[in-house]
Parts: C-alpha cells; structure tokens; sequence
C-alpha cells in the first residue's frame, strides 16, 4: 500500500496545464487509485511521465502507449 505522502504526491502529478486532464485523472485517482496493486500504480506513475497533449491523446484514444507496461491502467483510465 502506498503511503499518503505517495498518494498526495501522485494527486499533485494529476494536476496538469489542461482542465480535460485535470478532471480525467482527478477522477480515476478518487475512484481508482485506492484499488491498484503496486505494479498498477507504478504504471499509472509512468503514464504521468507523458506530456500533456500526448497524454490526452493517449487517453483519448487516438494514440496508444509505446510502453506496454501502462496499457493496462489506460484502458482503466479511459473507462471513468
């Protein structure tokens, strides 16, 4: 389990410079994140690492991750 100091840490990465993200990932990590085992939440860090634009693309759908680690916490993502 993640400690809060982790959890808050991730929230904060969810801020980003788009309002669409923002909501998005602020409303996987409320309904989600608590239910990631570790190696998802790793994933879910990794998924953070993108750019904004390529991010929404990337949840969007008009583009797909070229690391297969994070492919399964987008299809999570893209189902809230």
């Amino acid at each position: 389990m993640e400690s809060m100091g982790d959890l808050d840490r991730i929230r904060w990465h969810c801020r980003r410079g788009m309002l669409e993200l923002d909501l998005l990932l602020g409303t996987f990590v409320e309904r989600q994140l608590g239910r990631l085992d570790a190696a998802e939440v790793e994933a879910f860090r990794a998924l953070l690492e993108y750019q904004d634009q390529d991010l929404f693309d990337l949840v969007m759908g008009r583009a797909e991750p070229e690391d297969e680690s994070v492919r399964g916490v987008l299809e999570r993502v893209r189902c809230v």
